[in-house]
């Protein structure tokens, strides 16, 4: 039998994390931007690149490239630093994530630039914006708005690849129901190693 392959692989990852029993994570603009902060100096410390974020009120969505198979323990560096930060500000105590953090390993690059899509687009779905890049706690809005983006963004592919003209144009048309069918689909992947290749069980 094939071995599940494990999420911490290098490569490229789609996260979602969100609070216990879907209670809000980012109370004000200072808990995202301490949020952040720790994402950057943890991306950075364990060397992955964030490609893209989109910081919401209950969960977050993060698409980053690992170089090495240490996902699993980047994650848990996060995820504790902002829920050691969470409790204390607001004195609470207990679990603030609803459960171990959610992970999609990407092996297209179909799926890849459409996730990039969709996590842009989760403000607007939400009516929390009204276009891409007006959400302040997305990369887009970043670099539409000429604001200072942190280190682990450089290597972007929002950044590397695109120019203000063409991200506008890449980012700007809706998330079409094809598009979030095929997403869902690739969400039903069941994705294996065998014999130290990739194999993907539809």
């Amino acid at each position: 039998m094939p071995t599940r392959l494990r999420v911490d692989l290098a490569g490229y990852h789609h996260i979602i994390n969100r609070g216990v029993n879907r209670c809000d994570i980012f109370n004000s603009t200072d808990d995202k931007e301490m949020f952040l902060q720790i994402l950057n100096k943890s991306a950075t410390m364990h060397k992955a690149i964030v490609h893209d974020y989109c910081l919401m009120d209950n969960h977050y969505h993060i698409l980053l490239e690992t170089s090495k198979d240490n996902l699993s323990l980047l994650m848990r560096v996060i995820n504790a630093n902002y829920a050691k930060y969470f409790n204390k500000k607001y004195k609470r105590s207990g679990h603030l994530w609803q459960d171990r953090y959610k992970s999609k390993y990407i092996i297209s690059d179909n799926y890849l630039y459409t996730l990039l899509r969709y996590i842009e687009n989760n403000p607007l779905e939400a009516s929390m914006a009204t276009k891409v890049c007006e959400y302040p706690y997305t990369l887009s809005y970043v670099l539409f708005n000429a604001k200072t983006y942190y280190p682990c963004c450089n290597d972007s592919i929002l950044i590397k690849e695109f120019d203000i003209k063409t991200l506008n144009e890449f980012l700007g048309e809706p998330i079409s129901e094809d598009e979030l069918e095929y997403l869902k689909t690739k969400e039903k992947q069941k994705i294996y190693k065998k014999d130290n290749k990739i194999e993907i069980n539809q």
